[in-house]
């Protein structure tokens, strides 16, 4: 029987994350944006009152990429719909399980965003992050991890918005994880990031020696044929068995031009060395016109959607259209994560083969790492989009203390080589262990104290007038 709970209180705050590189992905260039951070108060039943926390960057323009709508805008719609979850959790007053308080209030907060102009997508980052707050603070009151508590389901995780599944299946999920002890980075090749010499895709000061390797497309089906051959006789370079994934983040305009990128990569000599490595590509069309366009023969490829993943029933659409795969990414939701995995490995059983990957909207070092790579831990995902290493400098802008508190809390995962603390990389793998421990993949919260207060959204239309 999983613990119930009630909400005490839920706090928001901000530190400012500067990048040391710009990272162009899609149609956005970002040199800055705000983290966010959830102090969450909770009560459990027989257990006291404990504290939970989360963090992840306030991402402009990826939740919602609205052409008319600026990236400080698309930041407050996100800003908005955190405010709009707060409101709808704590109105719930009375003892739940914490996949309860989630499940009853999704279904308000997607509907209330919308009628606020938010996307389901945007709509949903409220309630991932206070879920991941509200799960530290009740693995903390039961003084065990994320991995034991997960697997004897101690949230209570049921199939009332996935239909298509049993409750057999997820707990028959859950109860049979282990965590993976290592899971190796995948390197993240922006649309600005130098190709060639020092500082390109070959060098190991810049790949950290990883062994797969993300690349982001244009929706430019030449250009982005002549940088991925350009990039493929980098790879080529490293004398190792690497493997790419592609990353088009909706900037394919239609099937047409998808299917002219695909020919060169069947047809193409120079593009051999990506076509033959290349284990799946990554949300290429606009989110809506996704919807409407079934794969045909592309299906024989691994496609995934990562952007139109903005709802309970999103994988079994996208799997009606051909698609293999969608992303995890805990900004999202760790619990339609992994309802996600319990799918995919229940239709894999079927016969065809289906995946969760592991996708990185720049998670930073501390709390945002570890709880992303904590989840993939859990749902199997063996190699994970790490791109947060190396568009920020180290901890950033985090206070030393708080960042030496984590590297001390978490020695296998930081180290400092004399530049500052960073992640710490093994052979192109992060290591888990230190994730074990009560809590949700933390031993350290935040210093609240050096953090800044939450910074009200402005409505879209006090923003135009």
């Amino acid at each position: 029987m999983a613990p119930r709970l009630k909400l005490r209180d839920i706090a928001f705050f901000e530190r400012p994350v500067q990048f040391a590189r710009p990272f162009r992905f899609g149609a956005i260039t970002i040199n800055a944006t705000p983290q966010l951070f959830v102090r969450a108060e909770i009560e459990v039943e027989g257990r006291g009152v404990a504290v939970g926390a989360s963090a992840e960057l306030l991402v402009p323009k990826w939740f919602d990429k609205r052409p008319e709508l600026s990236p400080a805008q698309t930041v407050d719609g996100l800003r908005r719909s955190l405010q709009i979850a707060r409101g709808l959790y704590l109105a719930r007053t009375g003892y739940l399980t914490a996949f309860d308080l989630h499940a009853a209030c999704i279904g308000a907060q997607v509907a209330t965003c919308a009628k606020k102009d938010i996307p389901s997508l945007a709509a949903a980052y409220g309630p991932a992050e206070i879920d991941k707050a509200i799960l530290d603070a009740l693995l903390r009151a039961a003084e065990t991890s994320f991995f034991d508590g997960m697997a004897a389901n101690i949230a209570g995780i049921d199939a009332r918005l996935s239909p298509d599944l049993s409750e057999r299946d997820i707990r028959t999920f859950l109860s049979g994880r282990t965590r993976l002890e290592r899971v190796a980075i995948r390197h993240t090749v922006g649309l600005d990031d130098a190709v060639e010499g020092e500082g390109g895709v070959a060098d190991p000061r810049e790949n950290a020696g990883a062994r797969y390797f993300k690349l982001k497309l244009s929706g430019d089906p030449a250009v982005d044929a002549a940088r991925l051959a350009r990039i493929g006789k980098e790879l080529e370079t490293l004398g190792l068995d690497y493997k790419v994934t592609l990353d088009a983040n909706e900037q394919y305009a239609d099937l047409a031009a998808l299917q002219a990128l695909m020919a060169r990569l069947d047809h193409d000599a120079a593009l051999r060395p990506i076509a033959k490595r290349l284990l799946y590509v990554e949300q290429p069309m606009p989110r809506d016109i996704t919807r409407q366009s079934p794969l045909g023969s592309l299906a024989t490829r691994g496609f995934i959607i990562d952007e139109a993943d903005d709802s309970y029933d999103a994988f079994r659409a996208a799997r009606a259209l051909g698609y293999r795969g969608i992303s995890s990414k805990s900004c999202k939701g760790l619990y339609k994560s992994i309802v996600n995995a319990t799918r995919a490995t229940k239709w894999s059983a079927e016969g065809e083969t289906f995946f969760v990957t592991g996708e990185d909207l720049t998670c930073q070092a501390g709390l945002a790492v570890q709880q992303d790579l904590a989840l993939g831990a859990l749902i199997g995902v063996t190699h994970a989009e790490r791109n947060g290493h190396h568009y920020v400098d180290g901890f950033g802008d985090m206070p030393a203390a708080e960042a030496q508190a984590f590297a001390a809390a978490h020695p296998d995962l930081y180290v400092d080589a004399g530049q500052g603390i960073r992640l710490s990389i093994h052979d192109g793998d992060l290591l888990t262990g230190s994730l074990h421990a009560a809590g949700f993949a933390t031993s350290v919260h935040p210093d609240w104290s050096a953090l800044r207060p939450f910074e009200q959204p402005k409505s879209l239309q006090e923003q135009l007038s």
